[in-house]
């Protein structure tokens, strides 16, 4: 797999000499699984996704840290079903006090007067391609500030972009029904974008390329 390939790495426990929830009958040491498949683009980041806001919320530290990289997301798919109920693309979560949290996937960037804004990372994972953007936007020379975000802002939003690894920047075109600024591809997302493509052009490590005989 050349194009489209996507790898998920999972660290578990182990296998259990017996059921039940002590991780003591975990006796054998760590399994790592690695997943390897052909995925297409998950999101249309040339015209644009549709979000809804989920019921459902983002964990709260207090209960599951929403930082650690953990398999138990019920809420989560939760909140992806009423999106898929919606028929949006994802749907947005917020946190316990009603602030913007991230997608039931992926990080979220919202982008007022000029500044751009993205929630803290206390009820989100805070991502590597979260992390990437920003130090984007500060190598662009944009305003950047975290801090907490009302949905109001998000519906009166200039620009709006998802990140992650699946879908890297990802323009959001309309919330909740809600027109986010004139319905497309906003101009500092797509400087954006192309700052993250150039970047991923001249980093990682090359894949080695095969002549058919």
């Amino acid at each position: 797999m050349f194009d489209n390939s996507h790898i998920r790495l999972s660290l578990t426990r182990g296998k259990k000499v017996s059921s039940g929830m002590s991780p003591a009958f975990n006796l054998y040491g760590c399994t790592l699984i690695v997943l390897a498949e052909w995925k297409p683009p998950v999101y249309d980041n040339r015209r644009g996704i549709v979000l809804v806001t989920a019921t459902t919320r983002r964990n709260s530290p207090n209960n599951l840290d929403s930082k650690i990289h953990h398999n138990n997301l019920l809420n989560n798919i939760l909140a992806k079903i009423e999106g898929n109920n919606a028929k949006a693309d994802d749907a947005i979560m917020l946190d316990q006090d009603g602030y913007l949290s991230e997608t039931n996937a992926t990080n979220i960037f919202v982008v007022k007067k000029g500044r751009v804004l993205t929630p803290h990372a206390d009820y989100c994972l805070p991502g590597i391609t979260r992390a990437t953007v920003i130090d984007l936007v500060v190598k662009e020379q944009l305003t950047l500030e975290e801090r907490r975000i009302s949905l109001s802002e998000v519906h009166t939003a200039d620009e709006v972009w998802t990140t992650g690894t699946m879908g890297e920047l990802s323009p959001v075109v309309k919330v909740d029904g809600r027109i986010i600024g004139n319905g497309e591809v906003g101009p500092v997302t797509r400087r954006l974008q192309a700052a993250y493509k150039k970047l991923t052009e001249q980093s990682g490590v090359p894949i080695p390329t095969y002549l058919k005989t």
